[in-house]
């Protein structure tokens, strides 16, 4: 048994890790006997149940036993070692790609097996590729009490086997080595188990353990887990939030008097919501520490004019401002709208895109570097390591999940000179849910605008199979004989048989055949930016009557005229981005309808998605929904790096754990707080660097 903390013992000190291995590990981020024992099974299977060879069906995992009959290589595109194995009931193949000589031997006739794998149509019989199998001279027993087996994320050369094997060792070795962290009062008072005990269930679950139960993460060694987890993760964001009180950044006051111009000019009045959260935004920007607010706001609540606010403030007290935005579509259209509403209180705004000519892009950069221009508004080229600026003092991120961690803390370290950091505002038209902003969004100022500019119309949904087109053309036809526009948004530009999705070029021609009067243009991302922007001029002008589109129209196009959307093969599109495309209608006074069109048979999922669409338009429980499906990574944006990616909890499961999180988190800081670094270090290793975006 070891003394040591097992976060410093390296992996190689457990037996059957050589150094090549140890290699491989490290691909897992298996570098210490902490990690391995964290790294935890994804799912668990019953082994103990053998089935009969005859009963046995193409797409079932199942275990066998029987005899080996014979053992062939079989020569073809590709060679392989096919054994046949039989019992009483029939037979079946065992086929091996990747086989020794050893293993050749060992399938010889007489000898038993038993396999666990899973069934597929081979050729002339069933099969299995590749099972996890055992040889024997005897025939082998059933172990009917025998434990589920675990199932680990795995790696290529790190077999499900060296895992079960080495992860064994560890345990028997090194497992008294995990330092209990939670108090151990709490740990009585909510009967859950040590951390050592809690490990151990889950590498090797009881013969009792329900399956039912570690599917649902419902048993006290994943509750205890969980609890920790997300423990660590609140605690983590906690802490960045108190780091980031000891950071300056500059003070910015509206000494010109820019935001009160700003909104006379609007030509609207703002919502009482909107007024309410660029007084939060103003109010976080004047003060010397860095702003890091989320402004949250469903599809067409106006959160562009908190964003021009906040922007105008900054030019008003000499420093530049850069947005961030996904498309290059709603690039441009934010650098249309801060232009025009920004240029008459003469702040200059500048567009810039990877599409501009050399020429161009030089006087773009020398503008924004030498401080002429005080806004840039840009996609993904903003970032880039030859854009820099003169005074930058506010990062705005439109869409925040749709970019990388490591792209918001590039556009971040543009603004950091002298000690200072620059202000960040993060928008998003996918609200974040309670459970998230509880734990994830704790170091971040959340601002709701929970409240829609009048006019907007709520927008009818239907759920409509794709053999009923006929219908969806004619509604299309009578929308446009009312001088009304219409949508039609289809996932892919070139026909794929492999997603039998309906290319947009064979939608358009189809709807020209269909539509003979009416103007139908096409935008799609692979155009020229000027062909492009001359296509949705014309829409936004009226003298277009449909855009059939790709999802490039998903954010920030504003046509009011525009009263009906549908979507093509929408039971292949995410939740949120079947929201984002239904809110590009209902902009206007007339009333707006979103159709759905599907291609049958709909999977649960899919069915789960467009049921939910259909029955509510409110964004936030949409979004509540979207993270049930999709889980917190993608919804934040951090799939790409891991950062919030987790082992053990589930916040849409395990909501219900989040009070006892945040109270142990306040007795750790009161009586612990010198275990709140380690806590961290074990469950979020780099997260630190990318919570601060």
């Amino acid at each position: 048994m070891s003394n040591k903390n097992s976060n410093s013992i390296p992996v190689a000190a457990v037996k059957g890790v050589g150094e090549k291995l140890a290699e491989k590990l490290a691909r897992l981020g298996i570098l210490s006997v902490q990690d391995l024992l964290l790294h935890l099974p994804y799912r668990y299977e019953d082994r103990t149940r053998i089935s009969a060879i005859g009963d046995v069906r193409p797409g079932q995992r199942v275990s066998i036993i029987g005899s080996i009959e014979h053992t062939d290589i079989a020569y073809g595109r590709r060679r392989s070692l096919v054994t046949r194995v039989s019992d009483e009931t029939g037979c079946i193949n065992i086929r091996l790609f990747y086989f020794s000589r050893t293993q050749q031997n060992n399938l010889r006739r007489g000898n038993w097996i038993s396999c666990f794998g899973e069934v597929r149509h081979g050729r002339g019989a069933f099969e299995m590729v590749h099972p996890e199998y055992r040889v024997s001279q005897q025939q082998p027993v059933a172990d009917s009490a025998g434990a589920l087996t675990p199932v680990y994320p795995a790696t290529a050369g790190v077999s499900q086997l060296i895992l079960r094997r080495i992860t064994g060792n560890a345990i028997d070795s090194h497992a008294s080595a995990l330092t209990e962290l939670i108090p151990d009062e709490y740990l009585r008072a909510l009967k859950l188990p040590t951390l050592r005990d809690a490990i151990v269930d889950l590498h090797r679950p009881k013969a009792d353990e329900r399956l039912r139960d570690l599917e649902a993460g419902s048993t006290p060694a994943q509750q205890r887990l969980s609890i920790e987890e997300l423990l660590a993760h609140h605690m983590s964001f906690l802490t960045l939030r108190e780091k980031r009180r000891l950071l300056e950044a500059p003070a910015l006051i509206d000494k010109e008097a820019f935001v009160g111009g700003l909104v006379q000019r609007l030509g609207f009045e703002l919502t009482g919501a909107q007024r309410r959260v660029v007084g939060e935004v103003l109010a976080d920007i004047s003060r010397p520490v860095p702003m890091l607010r989320l402004v949250q706001g469903d599809v067409g609540s106006g959160k562009t004019v908190v964003a021009a606010a906040a922007v105008a403030c900054a030019a008003a007290s000499g420093f530049q401002s850069a947005l961030l935005a996904p498309t290059e579509l709603l690039a441009e259209q934010h650098a249309r709208t801060f232009s025009s509403w920004l240029t008459p209180l003469g702040i200059s705004t500048v567009y810039l895109s990877s599409r501009m000519s050399a020429s161009s892009r030089r006087c773009t950069l020398s503008r924004l570097s030498d401080g002429q221009a005080r806004v840039a508004v840009g996609t993904h080229a903003l970032f880039q390591q030859d854009v820099g600026f003169d005074r930058l003092a506010l990062v705005v991120v439109d869409e925040q999940h749709r970019f990388g961690v490591d792209q918001r803390l590039a556009m971040r370290d543009k603004g950091q000179r002298h000690g200072m950091m620059p202000h960040q505002l993060v928008m998003t038209a996918t609200p974040i849910p309670r459970t998230l902003a509880m734990t994830f969004y704790t170091e971040l100022d959340v601002s709701s605008i929970d409240e829609l500019p009048p006019g907007r119309t709520p927008v009818d949904t239907v759920v409509v199979p794709e053999d009923r087109r006929e219908e969806v053309v004619q509604r299309i036809r009578l929308a446009c004989g009312d001088g009304r526009q219409a949508y039609w948004v289809c996932p892919l530009i070139d026909e794929s048989e492999a997603l039998r999705a309906q290319a947009i070029s064979g939608t358009a021609k189809l709807l020209h055949q269909s539509l003979p009067d009416a103007r139908i243009g096409l935008v799609h991302g692979r155009m020229k930016p000027a062909e492009k922007d001359k296509v949705m001029t014309a829409f936004r002008e009226g003298r277009l009557d449909v855009l059939v589109a790709t999802t490039v129209i998903e954010v920030g196009v504003d046509v009011p005229n525009a009263s009906l959307m549908i979507i093509e093969n929408a039971e292949r599109l995410g939740l949120s981005q079947l929201h984002q495309l239904r809110g590009r209608v209902g902009r206007g006074h007339q009333k707006s309808a979103c159709v759905l069109l599907y291609k049958p048979p709909l999977g649960k999922h899919a069915r789960f998605r467009l049921a939910a669409l259909r029955d509510t338009t409110d964004g936030f429980e949409i979004a509540r929904q979207d993270l049930e499906l999709r889980g917190p990574g993608e919804v934040l944006g951090t799939q790409q790096t891991g950062a919030q990616k987790m082992r053990v909890a589930d916040l849409a499961r395990d909501c219900d754990l989040l009070p006892k999180v945040l109270a142990l988190g306040k007795n750790m800081m009161r009586n612990h707080p010198e275990r709140v670094p380690v806590l961290i270090r074990r469950w979020m290793s780099s997260a630190q660097e990318y919570g601060h975006v």
